[in-house]
């Protein structure tokens, strides 16, 4: 399936390619994790080239340079810019000493996107993140602040990221019942590494019609391939900051692994195969430091698991989720349904009932 086999964004008319392509690795401002002018370009014409239309960045990667990258690029190709799905966000201070230069705040939120606007050289942007919560500004200032942005054509579709459900679903709930623009997407961290988003936003995003656009959906590296037992990795540049995998992470890159060499497909392919598997909509960010990576990630469209091979990397991956989930699990299912099977699922009989027929 190429880039080009596009998917509606949540519930919005918004088409975007199956993946997205991450810009946070665009320009060196920032202690030398990123790549080059001249390579970021690279990328991003080989991503466009296959079809692709979504791109992600954020008004603090490298230090603003992603988004100017972005922008001279698109500026010195008429045209193209209205062809693609530009996403930004909001909420980091760029700005040493000023209170107001970053965060949710209806101030904050204005001088961001005029900043962001400046630095890509367009007068709109297709989707604006809330990249953090805001803990200090109420949500009904963030939520009427973005929408007076989508009323003056200045952004067009919102998102949350990394912002507690129960926020998320204050915000949505008061959007919808006060008439402002709804949340379309959450981008959130997921991945075989990393499932506890599963215990309440996945859920939430499902049932509020919400894409999930996962970030690092190959954990820091760990499910790309490099990291194998017993081996040094030498060529990651986040390895010095995020360490390396641990001993379950393994248990897991293995069975990428295995999965990977039975299907003749790269560990990385297969692990965002099994992401847009995921239940909803899942448009993961895939990103690049080289050529290299992005043709290792964006070999993933052309990769279907079989459902064992799912099921295996489900169960080997299985998180352990915060409370009420588990009882909301097997639980609710054996109080409610009394053996039966509703909607494909099946119930067993509440322990208590089978020694006793009597009831009060």
């Amino acid at each position: 399936m190429p880039l080009d086999h596009y998917v509606t964004l949540g519930r919005s008319g918004l088409r975007v390619s199956p993946f997205a392509l991450g810009a946070m690795t665009f320009g060196e401002d920032a202690g030398g994790a990123g790549c080059s002018v001249e390579e970021s370009e690279q990328i991003l014409a080989a991503y466009l080239d296959r079809g692709g239309n979504f791109i992600d960045t954020a008004n603090f990667y490298t230090n603003g340079h992603s988004e100017k990258i972005l922008g001279d690029w698109f500026a010195s190709r008429p045209g193209r810019r209205d062809r693609v799905v530009l996403a930004s966000k909001f909420f980091a201070n760029l700005h040493p000493g000023d209170p107001n230069g970053g965060g949710a705040g209806r101030t904050a939120i204005l001088n961001q996107v005029g900043d962001t606007l400046r630095r890509m050289q367009t007068d709109y942007l297709d989707l604006y993140w809330l990249h953090n919560w805001d803990r200090n500004t109420p949500i009904e200032e963030t939520l009427r602040t973005l929408d007076d942005l989508v009323r003056a054509g200045t952004i067009r579709y919102i998102g949350f990221s990394n912002t507690p459900a129960w926020v998320t679903a204050q915000a949505q709930t008061m959007a919808l019942l006060r008439g402002w623009t709804p949340l379309v997407a959450l981008q959130v961290e997921y991945s075989l590494l990393a499932r506890t988003v599963e215990g309440e936003l996945a859920p939430l995003a499902r049932d509020q019609g919400m894409a999930l656009v996962p970030w690092s959906p190959l954990k820091n590296g760990f499910l790309s391939g490099k990291y194998r037992r017993g081996s040094a990795v030498d060529d990651s540049v986040r390895a010095a900051f995020v360490g390396g995998p641990t001993d379950d992470d393994f248990v897991v890159i293995d069975a990428v692994t295995a999965v990977a060499d039975d299907i003749g497909a790269t560990p990385a392919a297969v692990a965002l195969a099994w992401l847009r598997a995921r239940p909803g909509t899942v448009v993961p960010i895939v990103g690049a430091r080289r050529m290299a990576h992005l043709e290792d990630n964006l070999a993933a469209v052309d990769v279907t698991l079989r459902p064992e091979q799912l099921r295996m990397l489900d169960e080997l991956s299985a998180p352990t989720l915060n409370y009420p989930a588990e009882v909301n699990g097997a639980t609710r299912s054996m109080l409610q349904f009394g053996g039966t099977t509703v909607d494909g699922e099946r119930s067993t009989v509440y322990p208590p009932l089978l020694q006793s027929t009597t009831r009060y």
